[in-house]
């Protein structure tokens, strides 16, 4: 199995996954979190797998001066686009998270890598480069795919042959990552390295109502809900990804 990128498919992962509430939930989260912890000066960033540049345009609205790194030429294509619509400026870098070694230039503030970890291959190799790009007094900001919620979801659905065969990941062509993330294991991974020092759950219930009651919803109740319960002690292992904020040890 190799590295997943997004060359074929960034119409679609853009109408999936930004196009309705699960985006607007998670951008709702991350950019929450983010803002009880980074200090009030404008930050040196780097966006490893940034997509569309989502998050990295909202922290450079924030004064921010954000690097961003995608390995998909339309991804960044349609970053840069996004940047020029709203009149932000940014460093741009087609490249591989293993080819970043050598094109990066220091340690960042703030090191930005969500949703890149169940893409790939080996998602520990790319730990050690996460602690090199992070300067001593920085921030890891770390979302990935929960395989305990996706356990949870083929629970709820019956899916128990699935269950015991052990076969979580999603098709090659599947928008369902190809390497969920057990928790436990990943903090055992950091733990060397990063103190996980806040933790929330993105769409803790969303994903899991059902879909009469989804639409029925109002987009505001419902962020307002998904961040009031983003941390609750039996809410947040469920959410269907996990967002850990970390500092370097």
């Amino acid at each position: 199995m190799s590295d997943r990128h997004f060359d074929a498919l960034a119409a679609r992962f853009a109408e999936k996954i930004y196009g309705g509430a699960k985006g607007a939930v998670r951008l709702a989260v991350l950019q929450a979190d983010l803002s009880e912890v980074l200090p009030a000066r404008p930050l040196r960033v780097l966006d490893i797998g940034a997509g569309l540049g989502h998050m990295s345009l909202w922290l450079a609205q924030q004064g921010h001066r954000v690097t961003l790194t995608e390995p998909a030429a339309p991804m960044i294509e349609g970053a840069r686009e996004r940047f020029a619509e709203a009149g932000c400026e940014a460093t741009f870098i087609q490249a591989s998270w293993q080819e970043l070694d050598e094109t990066l230039e220091g340690a960042f503030d703030l090191v930005v890598c969500h949703a890149v970890l169940e893409w790939l291959a080996e998602p520990q190799a790319i730990l050690p480069l996460l602690r090199r790009a992070t300067a001593d007094d920085g921030w890891l900001s770390l979302a990935f795919y929960n395989r305990d919620a996706l356990v949870y979801r083929n629970l709820l659905k019956g899916h128990f042959r699935k269950l015991r065969s052990g076969r979580l990941a999603g098709e090659r062509q599947s928008l369902t990552p190809q390497e969920p993330l057990d928790p436990r294991e990943l903090a055992a991974q950091l733990d060397p390295a990063w103190r996980v020092e806040r933790t929330s759950g993105v769409r803790v219930f969303h994903d899991y109502m059902p879909p009469d009651f989804q639409a029925r919803t109002e987009p505001a109740d419902l962020l307002e809900m998904e961040l009031a319960y983003r941390r609750h002690p039996a809410f947040a292992g469920l959410g269907r990804y996990l967002h850990w904020l970390c500092r370097p040890r």
